[in-house]
């Protein structure tokens, strides 16, 4: 091999093993906080108009039926997803209904064919769901 050309291996050589010291020399710090600040989020994504929601903070006392609805109900009975009798369709609530406001809520509250316990909201207390019915059947 030519005196070029052993030069110039030497010279990859060594810059190969300078990117790769630096690299190793940057992530030694593995402490927690450094961890914790190479891996934290660098931002949020807000749709137009939102802000950010502080998700710490618990409800301040019961939630409206109407809020219930709107956070938790309304996806499956604005659209009558997995068979769900939608709000503006009374024949769908007649059959429900004719079984008796308990057996409704009841249904509700612990779940009855497609629909899941609480319609999701496990956080929602009794009154909330009965709540929440009350309101789509006033609609």
């Amino acid at each position: 091999m030519s005196a070029k050309g052993i030069f110039l291996r030497r010279l990859a050589v060594s810059a190969v093993t300078a990117l790769f010291l630096m690299g190793t020399a940057h992530a030694v710090d593995m402490s927690e906080e450094a961890i914790a600040e190479r891996i934290a989020p660098v931002g949020s994504v807000y749709l137009d108009g939102e802000a950010p929601v502080d998700t710490a903070a618990a409800p301040s006392g019961p939630r409206t039926g109407d809020s219930v609805y709107n956070t938790y109900c309304m996806a499956c009975h604005a659209t009558g997803a997995a068979g769900a009798p939608k709000v503006s369709d009374p024949a769908a609530w007649e059959p429900r209904l004719a079984q008796g406001r308990d057996t409704l809520n009841k249904h509700a509250i612990e779940g009855f064919n497609g629909m899941p316990a609480r319609g999701t909201c496990m956080d929602c207390s009794d009154d909330e769901i009965v709540a929440a019915i009350d309101h789509m059947l006033s609609l």
